[in-house]
Formats: C-alpha cells, sequence, structure tokens
C-alpha cells in the first residue's frame, strides 16, 4: 500500500464505490429500512428540530424515506447545494423537484439561504466513503463538507451515514480532513 494519503484515498474510493455498485437490490432495501429507523432515533434522542441532511445518489445509503419523515413530521430540512467556489449553499427544498447539480449529485430546489444558513440546524447528516473507529471521516474528495465544518465557529453534532461494512478500523488522513462526531450504519448509531 503506498504511504501518500492521497493514493489511498483515491485507492480506498475507487474500492468502496465498487463494492456500492455491486451490492445487491435486497441488501441495499434492507439497509434503507434499518437507515430510516436509526436516524429517527438519532433525530429523537438528539430532539432536532432543524437538520441538515443531503439527497441520496443511488448506490449511496438512501436518505429520502427518513427525510420524507422528517419533514412529514415537522423537523426542518436544509439540503446543500455545490458552489463553484467549493463552499455549500442551502436550501429547504419547498418543491418536490431535484435537478443534477455539480459533479452530477442530486440537489433540492428551493430559495438559496447562503452557506451560514447551517449554522442553524441542531444536527448536521453528511455523506461518507467510510468513517473510522476515532470519527475520521473519508469523503469522496471533493472537500464540500470537510470546507462547511472547518469553518463553523459553533458545529452542532455531526453524523456521518454510511453501510456498515464501512464503518472500519482506520480511514487515511489528511490536514484539511474534518472529523465526525458520530456514524450512523443500518444496524447501529455510535456516537465518538
Amino acid at each position: 500500500m503506498p504511504d501518500d494519503p492521497t493514493v489511498v484515498k483515491r485507492i480506498l474510493r475507487a474500492e468502496l464505490r465498487e463494492r456500492r455498485r455491486n451490492m445487491p437490490a435486497h441488501e441495499r432495501d434492507q439497509a434503507t429500512e434499518g437507515f430510516t429507523s436509526r436516524l429517527q432515533e438519532l433525530v429523537g434522542s438528539s430532539e432536532a428540530t432543524s437538520i441538515s441532511c443531503y439527497l441520496s445518489m443511488p448506490t449511496e445509503p438512501d436518505t429520502r424515506p427518513f427525510v420524507n419523515w422528517a419533514e412529514a413530521n415537522g423537523i426542518r430540512v436544509l439540503f446543500p447545494i455545490t458552489r463553484e467556489d467549493g463552499l455549500l449553499d442551502w436550501t429547504v427544498g419547498e418543491e418536490e423537484d431535484e435537478v443534477t447539480g455539480l459533479h452530477g449529485m442530486p440537489e433540492a430546489v428551493g430559495e438559496l439561504l447562503g452557506p451560514m444558513a447551517i449554522n442553524d440546524v441542531d444536527l448536521i447528516l453528511v455523506p461518507a466513503a467510510a468513517v473510522d473507529a476515532t470519527g475520521m471521516r473519508l469523503g469522496w474528495g471533493r472537500g464540500y463538507f470537510d470546507k462547511t465544518l472547518g469553518s463553523m465557529g459553533k458545529c452542532p453534532p455531526v453524523y456521518a451515514i454510511v453501510f456498515d461494512g464501512e464503518f472500519v478500523e482506520e480511514v487515511p488522513r489528511e490536514v484539511h480532513d474534518q472529523p465526525v462526531n458520530g456514524v450512523v450504519t443500518p444496524t447501529r448509531i455510535v456516537a465518538f
């Protein structure tokens, strides 16, 4: 294995992408049920009334049933919107529509609230390729969430959402990488 963390990350991301692409539909469906239940538990235990959560891609842990539940239960959900300058903007996504944002990611449609809107949530839910036992998160390499989390003065709890096999012993770390406070898998919630 190479010593350069950038190379190690690239190799690990490729392996995890392939594993996600090859996941059988019935396993993905079971995982979605688990994610929805665990995320509901997390919101209940944290008493969050406002959260941020991403719209998942087809191979990612499916956040959509949870987001639908949250909105139906009066929880304000902010969705990230990628910007050309490497920052995230936010929207409540008042409409059911979604668009393909930068880098091909699904994004909600709604009034842009600005990068600072994230400061008003009680809980942040972020995507990840993997998370290790120390809370270090391996993202997908574009740095949007690392920049956002690193710039927040007072950050609420941040939980990464990954499949069980992506909660690992160790992930490579670089100076700009931001840890998370916990991880949500289909079978458990772990706080660091």
